[in-house]
């Protein structure tokens, strides 16, 4: 894992300097400092890197007066494809107060800004890239992980961010700015962070669409023109970037039968040198991997294509044997990797690499995430990969409409936009009795939802969520799930399994959101804003959970300047069906890529339903043990019996939402593997004593008060 971490303090309680960049603690000369790490500058507000950082992804530029103190210092961290100069100029922009021009560059990357005693952290606008922060010793303590800042002040187990995490996990009001961990806080996606001597300010860097008028709509043409424009140069900034051989690896034993030189390779657990990409055969993956083996234009290459001179990208496909449901995908797979520019690999798994497999290893990850329990999944996939690797992550919540945007459509008067999505829901649901009513039944719930105030919608759900598991909706059909999406929060899917005491906590915190100023914005834009932020955090838990020594997986889709494009498109546009594919298609027609196999873009969810189904039956006996005594029942979030009554029934067929049992089942592993680690993130004299979840105990359960 790596990350950044830094301070700011009160000059005058701040006393001596230790070694360098580490900084004394209450004027007692003791010092502190993170384990494994690297100044980037020191004293009196350091800020170190941490991990197993690439030269090239740490840039770090300065103005210094004529005796050489700094006056303004950049540092950069992460892929970043602006050149010296542009982070020059930015920097001196943001000497003049203009943030936003820190996160305009292509790429994924945390920029901190040191001008004087002020420092700036900005946050990305997906949630990828986060920034957390605590007070500690008289100042502010600021990271790009939670889990080193608990480790700093001793923190326990938030137990009520847990329950808004499971019972409301796409809901902002419930989650507020709090993370697992008391005293850590998280800065929203499109802020900043600015510390001034100690004191901290949170400020908002993206402007905020109007509710009394309606923003200008963008050309159809010219919004998808961006999202390609946008796409190329964040892919291009990744084909830019210097190649990184991997470590050295345990060498080759030689022939394998049945087994090839990557087979070996894999096996041995290192990433080929050299960019690669995701091809699964869809929509998302396709286009990143079509658009790094024949982007135009990149200097040294043949006739300007390709990866590199004379290299071909090395595209991976994941092959699961257990069903039958993703062959269509695997043909489309290999028409793509036809292209004499793409070198396709497909990596073939069985039982051992479905959802909930090899849940007793894995590494701790910074928060919990669903993705943990499809970890190994997709560790096998990715140890066939390249050092720099290409993952469509996000590109569904990026492009895709959310449901709710129906109701940003009624409130602008675009009712005949409305017709083509209520069509498409009622032909998924089927020649019933019941689709005849979907199309009036959705356009009053998208009109209910137009209608509902912002503090109205939350005293609702707030409302509603005590009795979430015991009536909790079954939604079985595409317009189900829609009609439960119009609204301003909805309960989880695991959240009917909570106990009333958890529910009634987050309750509280609802009612408390709804009560307290904010800018509020559109029901659909802040929606899709809250289902973006959910899935970049479970991107970035995933990055985590499967990493693998000297490789780097880039998510083009979640980059500061794709979301921002994304976000110019009409809402007419997005809330067509297939809308996802079309833009796609169109980027790489605008790219000079126009040959695509029949059947691109289509949907595959009922084959991931039925993959996780699988693997939930396969492995029912390692999670009726690890529900057995679980720590979610100690502190008082679940009931033991009813997760081992889910989980039983789910294996048999029982039409349970099954993503509701994955958040339940990485929370809890996540917890063990909290409560079973050793060490802490931080060394020195004055280093805490303790580690986070200090003595390893679960903090009793805090009773509310009627």
């Amino acid at each position: 894992m790596r990350w950044l971490v830094g301070w700011s303090s009160i000059a005058a309680s701040f006393g001596t300097v230790g070694t360098a960049g580490a900084v004394g603690n209450g004027g007692q000369g003791r010092t502190v400092h993170p384990v494994g790490s690297q100044l980037l500058w020191g004293d009196p507000d350091p800020l170190w890197a941490v991990g197993d950082w690439r030269p090239d992804e740490i840039r770090v530029i300065g103005v210094v007066t004529p005796e050489g103190a700094p006056t303004a210092r950049l540092a950069v961290l992460g892929c970043c494809g602006a050149t010296d100069e542009q982070l020059r100029v930015g920097l001196l922009s943001a000497r003049g107060g203009a943030m936003r021009h820190l996160t305009a560059w292509p790429g994924s990357y945390t920029a901190v800004v040191q001008i004087g005693r002020r420092i700036t952290v900005a946050g990305d606008l997906a949630g990828a890239r986060p920034v957390f922060h605590t007070p500690w010793a008289g100042g502010t303590a600021f990271a790009t992980a939670a889990l080193p800042l608990a480790d700093l002040i001793e923190a326990q187990l938030d137990i009520g961010h847990l329950a808004a995490l499971l019972a409301c996990p796409e809901s902002p009001e419930a989650l507020g700015d709090g993370t697992p961990y008391v005293g850590v806080k998280r800065v929203p996606p499109g802020h900043a962070l600015i510390l001034r001597e100690g004191s901290r300010e949170i400020t908002g860097y993206e402007a905020v669409a109007s509710l009394a008028v309606a923003a200008p709509q963008t050309d159809p043409v010219h919004a998808v023109e961006g999202v390609r424009d946008a796409l190329v140069e964040a892919v291009r900034a990744r084909l830019t970037a210097p190649r990184h051989a991997p470590e050295a690896a345990p060498p080759d034993p030689g022939p394998v039968p049945g087994m090839g030189p990557a087979d070996r390779r894999a096996a041995r657990g290192g990433p080929v040198a050299g960019i690669g990409a995701d091809l699964s055969g869809g929509s998302a993956s396709a286009t990143l991997a079509l658009l790094a083996s024949g982007l135009p234009g990149l200097p040294g290459t043949l006739l300007g294509h390709g990866a590199g001179a004379g290299e071909r990208l090395l595209a991976v496909t994941f092959n699961d044997l257990t069903t039958r449901g993703d062959e269509e995908e695997l043909e489309r797979a290999h028409a793509i990797a036809a292209d004499p520019r793409l070198h396709h690999v497909v990596v073939a798994a069985g039982e051992e690499a479905l959802p909930y497999a090899s849940l007793e290893t894995g590494p701790l990850t910074d928060e919990p995430a669903p993705s943990l329990v499809l970890a190994e999944r997709h560790r096998r996939r990715l140890a066939a990969g390249s050092a720099d690797h290409l993952v469509g992550h996000g590109a569904r919540q990026v492009l895709d409409a959310h449901p709710a945007r129906l109701a940003d459509l009624l409130m602008d008067r675009r009712r005949r936009h409305l017709l083509r999505p209520v069509v498409a829901l009622t032909k998924a649901e089927g020649p019933t009795a019941h689709s005849l009513f979907v199309p009036l039944t959705v356009y009053r719930a998208a009109r209910r939802l137009a209608r509902t105030s912002y503090r109205t919608g939350l005293e609702t759900a707030a409302g509603l969520l005590p009795d979430a598991n015991r009536r909790a909706p079954e939604l079985t059909t595409p317009a189900d799930a829609s009609l439960a999406a119009l609204a301003w929060s909805r309960p989880g899917p695991a959240a009917r399994w909570l106990t009333g005491e958890a529910l009634a906590e987050v309750s509280v915190r609802l009612q408390e959101a709804a009560i307290r100023p904010t800018s509020v914005q559109r029901p659909g834009e802040a929606r899709a804003r809250a289902a973006l932020a959910r899935g970049a955090a479970d991107h970035r838990i995933l990055e985590q959970a499967t990493e693998i020594r000297s490789q780097r997986l880039h998510a083009p889709y979640l980059d500061n300047q794709v979301v921002r494009a994304a976000r110019a498109l009409p809402e007419s546009l997005r809330v067509q069906p297939g809308a996802r594919a079309a833009i796609l298609r169109r980027v790489l027609g605008g790219a000079g890529i126009h040959d695509l196999p029949p059947g691109w873009g289509a949907p595959s969810q009922a084959t991931s339903t039925a993959v996780t189904r699988t693997g939930l039956r396969m492995a029912l006996p390692d999670l009726m043990a690890l529900f057995d005594a679980p720590l979610l029942a100690d502190a008082g979030l679940v009931e033991a019996r009813v997760v081992r009554k889910a989980l039983r029934a789910a294996s048999e067929g029982e039409p349970l939402p099954l993503d509701g049992l994955a958040d339940l089942a990485s929370t809890e592993l996540w917890l063990r593997r909290l409560l079973n680690r050793r060490g802490t993130c931080w060394t020195g004299t004055a280093a805490p004593r303790r580690r986070a979840v200090a003595g390893g105990v679960m903090p009793a359960r805090r009773t509310l008060q009627p």
